[in-house]
């Protein structure tokens, strides 16, 4: 049995496209090449892109996802999908690989959209009794009325665009004053917008994937930011200490392992997901889902993978043997 031809999809149409490089890189080197045939492939506005290891480009031919290798056409087996943000964490690219029947490594394109839009996410986990920050929703273009907001969401908040990744556009609010401004900068980067009250606690992230049928909670890792929140310069650039496995007691590490399991299966989840968690008062309170987080090597997930005893390569190995499984 030949080697399987596996597409690492990275780039992305979003502010993200740059870190989205970095993961798929990370997943290339780290892919078992006696088992599989890599082939970075670069999702951009600008194109679609096989990029060969000298650096030539070989346009990708989106009626099926083929591209050619320099001596063959290749129609890739699965794909390993590192994409953050818009058209590969929101639905839009796992709709077209499912037309195209070809398996892929993250989510369906339903639930992918679902919790890429952060207020249609909690709408309906709050349904399951799942423990969220009181929120309030704005969109462009209507009457906003502060002092509502205020009485909802208390002070501080947070302000967010909707459907935004990696904390662009996110402000923490203190005061009224500062609440205008905070909304104008959210528009920037979204037309809808979440404000949800600031919770006080431990800020912690939990990875989550399945091994054929099996769902497994990763490590729960803690989140300390230098800066007001764990934004943007806190996530990449190095402003946040991000300690595995988190100083939390051996009961709440147990709680919210269990509380992101179920909201995998809640969701209906598949590959590799990391949700974010406050813990206020031992009780997990949930922020947000990622459907494909960040991989570089230092990246939360890897770094979880590892405190659990696998290399990457395991790791990443088990993501695509999901996915072939169904295939062979």
């Amino acid at each position: 049995m030949g080697k399987k031809h596996i597409a690492v999809a990275m780039g992305g149409y979003s502010s993200e496209f740059e870190i989205s490089l970095n993961s798929g890189g990370v997943v290339c080197d780290a892919l078992d090449k006696n088992k599989y045939e890599v082939y970075p492939v670069h999702i951009l506005e600008e194109g679609w892109n096989f990029v060969a290891k000298n650096g030539t480009k070989h346009p990708v031919n989106k009626a099926n996802f083929s591209f050619d290798n320099g001596t063959e056409t290749i129609k890739p087996d699965a794909v390993f999908n590192t994409i953050h943000g818009t058209p590969g964490e929101d639905g839009y690219l796992q709709a077209y690989w499912k037309l195209l029947g070809i398996p892929h490594t993250s989510t369906d394109y339903y639930q992918a959209a679902l919790s890429f839009n952060k207020r249609d996410c909690l709408s309906v986990l709050k349904n399951f009794g799942v423990r969220c920050a009181n929120s309030y929703y704005v969109n462009e273009g209507t009457e906003i009325d502060l002092e509502e907001i205020v009485k909802k969401t208390g002070l501080p908040c947070f302000v967010k665009p909707n459907r935004a990744g990696s904390s662009f556009g996110v402000s923490k609010v203190h005061n009224l004053e500062d609440l205008m401004p905070a909304i104008e900068k959210a528009f920037t980067e979204d037309s809808e917008i979440i404000i949800e009250t600031a919770l006080v606690g431990t800020e912690v992230s939990v990875g989550v994937y399945n091994k054929g049928t099996e769902i497994i909670a990763l490590s729960a890792t803690e989140i300390v930011s230098e800066n007001e929140f764990f934004d943007y310069e806190a996530k990449y650039l190095g402003k946040s200490q991000e300690i595995t496995p988190a100083r939390i007691s051996a009961e709440e590490t147990e709680k919210v392992q269990k509380e992101a399991v179920r909201i995998y299966k809640l969701l209906n989840m598949k590959g590799i997901t990391r949700s974010d968690f406050i813990i206020e008062n031992g009780k997990p309170y949930f922020l947000e889902i990622n459907t494909n987080p960040g991989l570089s090597t230092e990246s939360i997930v890897p770094k979880q993978a590892r405190e659990a005893g696998m290399t990457l390569t395991e790791f990443f190995d088990i993501l695509v043997q999901n996915v072939l499984r169904g295939v062979e």
